[in-house]
């Protein structure tokens, strides 16, 4: 066998052998991926919610999966610098016209790490108020009050002031009322306080109370405050309102009305004959 044979079969066998390695490579590193991501499924599934745990199952496996080719392209001797050059290029392109997608990823990953708020939490985020109804990397949706769905991109999201109404303990229930000036202040008190305190959702520490905040045109203002679980929060709050009159008729406490009181200082007679000569003459 001359030398070009031997140096073509050579050359063909280192071919075939890096071939091999880099289908090795590749084969072992997908094997290695799905390990990898039943481990995780395991360890992590259970217990993160779904909306954190796939992004970054996905994140893991596609990673392992893009390193694995890497070598295997390195194995076989491809030029990788040309890649990183063009990849470094395009991803400055991409970037440029991605850069509010790249900023909500960011900003979701962020959110699901931190946790601010979850699904079912009722929330104001900016000037939007409802309730959870789904966050992903790159959005949140609220559902509002009135059964509309707001996305809002989550770099929006990241930097607005998240008010969570379900975080808390306990929500307080504030309700102003105004009263007749004939009321008996210490009896409309009794009344208002003792209303709270026979509420199932009101709790006792911190305990209800009830104060005379102001002296209007027409009335004397009463506050009354009592906290309840953000859960029947709202509930709480449409209850007492509703119960609030039936429980001041049966005390026989008045709400007035807006009234205006007219006092005439010079109680001089009108001259109505007068007036009665003035139109005649008109006529």
């Amino acid at each position: 066998m001359s030398g070009a044979g031997s140096g073509v079969l050579v050359s063909l066998k280192a071919r075939l052998e890096a071939l091999a390695a880099a289908v090795a490579i590749l084969v072992a590193t997908i094997l290695f991926a799905l390990l990898v991501r039943r481990i995780m499924r395991r360890s992590l599934q259970g217990r993160l919610p779904q909306y954190v745990y796939k992004p970054l199952e996905n994140i893991t496996v596609y990673t392992i999966i893009f390193l694995g080719a890497v070598a295997a392209l390195a194995v076989l001797g491809v030029n990788l610098s040309g890649l990183l050059v063009a990849g470094g290029i395009a991803g400055i392109v991409i970037g440029f016209a991605s850069q509010q997608a790249v900023s909500n990823l960011i900003s979701g990953l962020f959110l699901l790490m931190e946790q601010p708020l979850r699904i079912g939490d009722p929330v104001t985020l900016g000037d939007v108020s409802g309730v959870v109804a789904d966050i992903n990397i790159f959005s949140t949706r609220i559902r509002t009050w009135d059964g509309t769905i707001v996305r809002v991109p989550n770099s929006t999201a990241f930097t607005s002031i998240i008010t969570n109404y379900y975080r808390t303990r306990a929500r307080r229930v504030e309700i102003r009322i105004g009263l007749s000036y004939g009321t008996d202040i210490d009896k409309a008190i009794n009344v208002l306080r003792g209303m709270m305190e026979e509420h199932p959702f009101c709790l006792v520490n911190p305990a209800p109370e009830v104060f005379v905040e102001d002296y209007g045109d027409s009335a004397i203002v009463f506050t009354m405050r009592c906290w309840a679980p953000p859960q029947v929060w709202f509930a709480t709050k449409v209850d007492l309102q509703t119960r609030l009159k039936k429980e001041l008729d049966k005390a026989g406490i008045e709400i007035p009305f807006p009234q205006l009181d007219l006092h005439i200082k010079d109680s001089a007679p009108i001259p109505v004959e007068g007036l009665r000569e003035g139109v005649e003459k008109k006529q």
